[in-house]
């Protein structure tokens, strides 16, 4: 979700206040990276990593972030099928909690997480390789496909 306004300090009662709108991103991952350390940078902070869209959805037309549908596909798969409602954290305490440590600023996007279903948590590791398509859907948001290719 893009922040539409600097936060500092602000309460979960105020967060969803300092919201621009509402977008699909792909949280992708290098597993034998992430797990190098402790730290999940080395993971998570690769150049092309992070995709975001199709398009911002303004926070106007999205009444309730914790009731949205979110699906992924890899190659026609579906591997993951959940609901907002199901995360750990909701939208305002995400911001609420950063806003703590950081000051967010317009244009700051903060990804939420994923739900259950990353091949991680499968018994069968089939990793994503070059050519694989990804497919995003949150209901409302529209469909973010991505197809992966070896780095440059």
């Amino acid at each position: 979700m893009p922040i539409g306004k600097p936060a500092k300090n602000v309460s979960v009662e105020s967060a969803l206040d300092y919201i621009f709108g509402y977008a699909v991103g792909n949280d992708l991952s290098v597993r034998e990276l992430q797990f190098r350390s402790h730290q999940w940078l080395y993971g998570k902070a690769i150049d092309g990593f992070a995709p975001l869209g199709p398009y911002i959805v303004t926070v106007d037309e999205v009444p309730n972030p914790q009731n949205l549908n979110l699906k992924c596909w890899v190659n026609g798969e579906l591997r993951q099928n959940s609901n907002t409602e199901d995360m750990i954290f909701t939208t305002a305490k995400l911001i609420s909690d950063l806003s703590q440590i950081m000051t967010l600023l317009p244009g700051d996007v903060i990804y939420t997480g994923t739900p259950e279903g990353v091949i991680f948590g499968m018994e069968e590791k089939n990793w994503l390789k070059p050519g694989d398509e990804v497919v995003c859907e949150i209901d409302g948001l529209g469909c973010l496909l991505n197809k992966l290719r070896k780095a440059d």
